[in-house]
């Protein structure tokens, strides 16, 4: 993954910081678009996985919608010139200022999750002297199989319109007259690397699509989310998610009616892999139990760990470096030892793994989290006032 001139210039670069290999994010977007376009699906980047100026332009430009989940990724997916007609806004809590934001920029679609949004939206709408285009999100009660953080799908969860709310919703619809139903939209949780967890969703969505059929109610539009999971424990032999299969799926178990379009939500899944998390051995402190590495990066650069001790895999770069030398000039490599792996935030949750096996590491060692690519620099914060973190491209 990083050759000797990447390693030499992330030790002249000031740390911590974002490295994002466009490469590989190129990559994986002609894969994506490769298979999503045998079956004629369409697709939508969750900026909510990475809002960077840059990996946004490469997206766009490789003719990808933009799902949002908030007013100011709608500016943003408007900003970067995705196209107004192809970017989606979902999320549980619109205010009333983000929907007039996208009523007056024509959005493609709000996807609706409460009987009293619809409403909102509505009068809004009315309010201008415009119709609202928007899909009922509908919460499917289907397992994902994934973080109990990062599910969605189930009655449990906040997100969506639950199925023995569909009558009353109907009822509703037919006196909004600012409102036009051309969708339905689902998504069952993130991460999800078990398929028979969208298999389920298929046949789960078939059931609904039924319903509408029997009470007469066309739909143009099935949104099935995202959610498809990527590979964090071995990022280099699985760079790209399994598309493939993932498309495939969908086409051999969604029974579409004529003229349906399908629509994709998908963020981890395209920018997980061309991100990491560059940062800088500050101490090595002996414990009891264990040794700690203290990193210039904490929880503030990469919240996940701490947020739901998500795993990423660890790497001492320098030490990488200095042993394939050592193996070139006949020295002996390096041994490894367990480190408990930390950042500088005054908490202790400020961790990003227990025990990790690296090489011996020292103070200044360049060591990188891989697979950091999404949820990471948009989550990144300024807790105990710490600098924004920056980003370097290859």
């Amino acid at each position: 993954m990083f050759t000797t001139a990447v390693i030499n210039k992330f030790k002249s670069t000031p740390t911590p910081f974002y490295y994002y290999d466009l490469d590989v994010l190129k990559q994986t977007l002609q894969k994506v678009k490769s298979e999503s376009s045998k079956y004629n699906f369409i697709v939508h980047y969750a900026l909510k996985a990475n809002a960077n100026n840059e990996v946004l332009e490469i997206v766009r430009a490789n003719g990808i919608g933009a799902d949002c989940v908030s007013g100011n990724e709608v500016k943003k997916a408007v900003e970067c010139k995705f196209g107004r007609s192809h970017i989606v806004f979902a999320g549980v809590g619109k205010s009333d200022e983000e929907i007039n934001y996208a009523l007056d920029s024509d959005i493609f679609c709000f996807n609706c999750e409460s009987k009293e949004e619809l409403e909102i939206i509505n009068g809004l709408a009315n309010a201008k002297n415009k119709t609202a285009s928007i899909a009922l999100r509908i919460n499917p009660n289907v397992n994902a199989n994934t973080h109990k953080y990062i599910t969605t799908g189930l009655e449990e969860n906040k997100f969506g319109i639950n199925l023995w709310e569909l009558d009353d919703v109907v009822k509703l619809l037919e006196t909004l007259s600012n409102i036009k139903l051309i969708g339905l939209h689902f998504h069952i949780g993130s991460q999800i690397t078990d398929m028979s967890s969208f298999k389920s969703l298929c046949l789960r969505v078939n059931e609904i699509q039924g319903w509408f059929v029997s009470h007469k109610i066309h739909i143009e539009n099935v949104n099935v989310g995202g959610g498809l999971g990527v590979d964090y424990h071995d990022p280099d032999n699985h760079m790209i998610p399994d598309f493939e299969t993932y498309f495939k799926l969908f086409h051999d178990f969604l029974e579409l009616r004529p003229g349906q379009k399908v629509h994709f939500e998908l963020g981890r899944a395209i920018v997980a892999q061309c991100g990491t998390l560059v940062s800088k051995v500050l101490y090595i402190k002996k414990g009891v139990n264990t040794n700690f590495a203290i990193l210039d990066a904490g929880m503030t650069e990469l919240m996940r760990p701490a947020l739901y001790q998500a795993y990423h895999k660890i790497e001492n770069l320098t030490a990488i470096a200095d042993e394939k030398w050592e193996k070139e000039n006949g020295s002996e490599s390096s041994f490894m030892q367990k480190y408990d792996v930390v950042g500088p935030i005054c908490e202790s949750s400020d961790c990003f793994g227990k025990a990790v096996n690296l090489p011996e590491t020292s103070r200044g060692d360049i060591v990188v989290l891989r697979t950091a690519g999404a949820y990471g620099e948009v989550m990144s914060n300024g807790y105990n006032l710490r600098d924004k973190v920056k980003a370097v491209y290859s």
